[in-house]
């Protein structure tokens, strides 16, 4: 049995839409910059464990463990960067597979050209770091003890929309940004 299949038991989540115009039944994909596809490629297979195809010249699948995929749009000096806010999630199985994924990325930074390597820490119920890529994409290798989706949609609303209270997590970001 495949590791995916053994922590996600049930990967569908029932759409839960029917007051809404429109009528989805999954989200099954976003779309990143990046300047050169073959560069980017090996840093996603070699590096972060992904799958990537390449189906259409100026763009390629890249996807891991469930049925929902990102488009990596090639567009050389054009790319936007992104701030570690924007980020895509990649989850481990342990902390010390954070820690291991931490290492090597300081290891192999100039490799994958690795623009930068944010310390691990815990923090919003998760441990993990951010990195940005050759790209200016940042990703999130994070460990979560259970199913961090499940439970965030099972927790339900926390906080109402109408309360203006900072995060905590959210403005130390921002500072670390602002530096």
């Amino acid at each position: 049995m495949s590791q995916t299949r053994e922590m996600l038991r049930d990967g569908i989540a029932d759409a839960k839409n029917d007051k809404s115009i429109v009528k989805p039944y999954m989200m099954s994909h976003g779309t990143m910059e990046c300047f050169s596809l073959k560069e980017s490629r090996k840093f996603y297979e070699e590096f972060l464990g992904l799958e990537c195809v390449k189906h259409a010249p100026p763009a390629m699948g890249v996807r891991c463990g469930l049925k929902f995929h990102i488009i990596a749009v090639e567009v050389g000096k054009a790319v936007h960067p992104c701030n570690v806010l924007n980020h895509w999630g990649i989850d481990v199985t342990s902390k010390e597979a954070v820690d291991q994924a931490h290492a090597d990325a300081l290891v192999h930074k100039d490799k994958y050209k690795i623009r930068q390597v944010l310390p691990a820490q815990d923090q919003h119920g998760i441990y993990s770091f951010y990195l940005e890529d050759l790209d200016h994409n940042w990703w999130e290798i994070q460990y979560y003890p259970g199913v961090q989706h499940e439970d965030m949609f099972d927790f339900g609303d926390r906080f109402s929309m109408d309360d203006d209270t900072p995060v905590p997590e959210l403005e130390e970001i921002k500072a670390r940004l602002s530096t």
